[in-house]
């Protein structure tokens, strides 16, 4: 391009470049300035001895189609707060910086785009996809502030961040997007902020965030999330802090987190979940949710969790395993039990595998359901110890009263020990232990009926006592 063919706002744009002198046309009638020569003095622009050329232009409108395909830009590149015609063609370009913040744009098409510093979008308006797909940043991403809009009735993504990589942070705090935010399968070397982020696809996917590989933090407290939260396989060492977060996809899956693998995962204060929670397979240090939060349909199949905050009585947390779609799961009642364990919280424990048991009598042939009633009747499947002595001292004060009142004859008159209603009812209770009254007398009628009922009362109270006992150990 000629310098003769330049207007005066180009041209004080293209004598500002080799100085690195900032060009702000924000006050007065808006200027434009061709897109062509932008892209001339990106790839060509003019050089001065002992200065450092750089583009910074703010306030313009930009003509035509800024076309940076494969193209190399060794300068600091910033084109903030201006308008953009046409969409961008960024694709497969490398920068040094660039920096497109408080911009407006139809779109940006900057799929595998390598940047080596800082790609800053801060405060941008887009009407259409944002493609940085495969995208490699050096530095960090800033994303913050911005707007993302997909074309209603589009299938492409509002933002697309899929496979890229970031070497520091991704900052997208207060980001509004509209459509779907695609970023599978990409890494982050630090942190993610998507605090006071906004999300919207209803009845869609709002984020999916599969796989996505983060070597610190993710922060996303008071993220509103109108759709599908899919953060399937995501890698997050350190915290996933939901806090204060709304999620909302009434008809489907409103968080799903299946096999991924997490330091912490926060949901402290956070509305309660509209639509069902997916955490299948999920490896997680600290689990920090509410049960009020959980929806009415959860899938916790292999969830396993080595601390639960906030501590809570077991009560409290069991009607959250009754709502899995899954039906009963005895691996949820194990990790429930080991983390009430962990904190010496044996009480708990034992509530928890006493409702595991009966979750899972519910599922058994009826004879099955009559055995563990009456091993929940007597002993509380051998959880409650004490209730065996409560029958047994309920029975023993029933026979030894009956049969103080009504002395029952003896086998052979004058061979005979004197007789003893207390201990003859225990005798006839306890099926080991004999103090020589039961085979010396003989019951008739409806006592000998009382006594047969005995024996087989503490035949029943007997193996319920060991079978539940023997469980109770093996807990421990």
């Amino acid at each position: 391009m000629e310098i003769t063919d330049l207007t005066p706002t180009e041209l004080r744009v293209w004598e500002a470049f080799p100085s690195g002198a900032a060009v702000d046309l924000r006050d007065g009638p808006q200027h434009s300035v061709r897109a062509a020569v932008l892209r001339t003095l990106m790839l060509n622009g003019p050089r001065q001895d002992g200065e450092i050329p750089a583009l910074k232009l703010a306030g313009a409108r930009i003509t035509g189609v800024l076309d940076m395909r494969y193209g190399t830009v060794e300068t600091y590149v910033r084109l903030s707060q201006c308008r953009f015609d046409e969409v961008p063609r960024l694709y497969g370009g490398q920068f040094r910086q660039l920096n497109l913040s408080g911009s407006e744009l139809p779109g940006l098409d900057a799929a595998t785009l390598r940047v080596e510093g800082v790609l800053r979008l801060t405060d941008c308006r887009f009407e259409g996809p944002v493609k940085l797909g495969g995208c490699q940043i050096t530095g960090a991403l800033f994303l913050d502030r911005a707007e993302f809009r997909a074309p209603d009735g589009s299938e492409e993504p509002a933002l697309r961040l899929n496979h890229s990589t970031v070497g520091e942070d991704l900052v997208a705090s207060g980001v509004r997007v509209r459509g779907r935010f695609v970023v599978n399968s990409a890494s982050v070397g630090a942190s993610v902020s998507l605090n006071d982020a906004r999300l919207e696809n209803p009845g869609g996917t709002a984020i999916d965030a599969e796989t996505l590989s983060v070597d610190a933090d993710l922060h996303a407290m008071r993220l509103t999330a109108l759709g599908r939260v899919d953060l399937r396989g995501i890698r997050v060492p350190g915290q996933l802090n939901l806090a204060y977060a709304r999620l909302a996809n009434p008809d489907g899956v409103a968080l799903r987190a299946s096999s991924a693998v997490i330091g912490e995962l926060w949901l402290r204060d956070a509305e309660p979940v509209r639509g069902s929670v997916n955490l299948r397979r999920a490896q997680i240090e600290l689990l920090h949710v509410a049960p009020e939060t959980l929806p009415c349909e959860v899938r916790l199949d292999g969830l396993t969790y080595t601390t639960l905050a906030p501590h809570l009585p077991a009560e409290q947390r069991l009607p959250v395993l009754e709502r899995d779609t899954d039906g009963y799961l005895p691996y949820s009642y194990e990790q429930l039990t080991a983390s009430y364990l962990r904190i010496g919280d044996d009480y708990a424990a034992r509530q928890v595998q006493l409702a595991k048991q009966r979750r899972l009598r519910a599922t058994r042939a009826w004879y099955g359901r009559l055995w563990g009633y009456l091993q929940d009747v007597t002993v509380g499947y051998g959880f409650r110890p004490l209730r065996a002595c409560a029958w047994l001292l309920s029975l023993l004060a029933v026979g030894s009263l009956v049969y103080a009142l009504h002395e029952p004859p003896p086998l052979k008159p004058g061979e005979h020990p004197d007789f003893s209603p207390v201990f003859f009812t225990l005798d006839l209770l306890l099926p080991v232990i004999s103090f020589g009254q039961e085979g010396a007398f003989a019951p008739e009628g409806g006592y000998q009926a009382l006594a047969y009922a005995l024996v087989v009362t503490g035949w029943i109270l007997a193996t319920t006592v060991v079978t539940g006992v023997t469980r109770a150990v093996s807990r421990q």
